[in-house]
């Protein structure tokens, strides 16, 4: 390490761009599956349970997003998929409620809008599924069908 500066165990996996925006992020972006799968394996080596759960599935980009309304915005099924699993092994059920079914970014979208609005229909179609699962008729009416953006 010629002049490198030490690097923390785990700076690499939680480093963010100038823009703030974490690998995490920019792999589900691209729907790097593979990428965020060995993401994932190194994290159970280097990170403790607290950093995977705030740092990795529930970490925000600048805007407000995490990877799960970024795989949304995309797209990604299979990364929606892949992180369904992980937050079911590491979150508790009302943080699966809050964090990834009903959780908006700063325009006020969850990820079911995201995905209305992009056209993903094979996306809201699970999101759909999953919120049958964890929701309420209730919550899937106002937070979901009836819930308007900041914008209304």
């Amino acid at each position: 390490m010629h002049g490198q500066p030490y690097i923390k165990k785990n700076e690499m996996l939680l480093r963010t761009d100038r823009k703030g925006t974490k690998a995490w992020h920019i792999a589900a972006f691209g729907g790097k599956l593979d990428v965020m799968q060995k993401m994932w394996e190194f994290a159970q080596e280097k990170l403790t349970k607290e950093e995977i759960k705030n740092e990795m599935l529930l970490s925000t980009d600048q805007r407000g997003r995490n990877a799960w309304h970024i795989a949304a915005f995309e797209g990604k099924l299979d990364v929606m998929q892949k992180m369904w699993e992980w937050a079911k092994e590491r979150l508790t059920t009302e943080e699966i409620r809050n964090e990834m079914l009903l959780c908006t970014e700063r325009e006020g979208t969850n990820a079911w809008h995201i995905a209305a609005s992009r056209g993903k229909l094979d996306v809201m179609m699970k999101i759909w599924e999953w919120a049958k699962e964890r929701l309420t008729t209730e919550e899937i009416k106002n937070e979901m069908l009836l819930s308007t953006d900041h914008g209304g």
